[in-house]
């Protein structure tokens, strides 16, 4: 089971992050806070204080074509909000 699947690279995230250091993470829907923690410290290389999770249920969606409307539903997906150590940082850019 792949714990992490990626960083979540948003406005409010990147907000999140200046403000608090906090970082947000699309996570497998099966691993818990422990998990998670371990996953983003063999990663990183960086200690962390706290870890949030949530589930973020999915958007319904409609969309007109010539066949008619279809409707339809994005994904659910599991958060994790992670707050740092305070002075380090992850850089989500250095690997490109």
């Amino acid at each position: 089971m792949e714990i992490l699947k990626k960083p979540i690279l948003t406005e409010k995230a990147s907000a999140l992050t200046e403000k608090s250091n906090r970082y947000s993470f699309k996570v497998d829907h099966r691993a818990n806070k422990l998990q998670i923690k371990s996953a983003i410290e063999q990663m990183y290389g960086v200690s962390i204080v706290a870890i949030n999770t949530m589930v973020v249920s999915g958007k319904s969606k409609n969309r007109q074509t010539k066949a008619g409307l279809v409707t339809g539903r994005t994904p659910k997906y599991k958060k994790a909000i992670v707050t740092m150590k305070e002075g380090e940082v992850i850089d989500f850019y250095s690997n490109i």
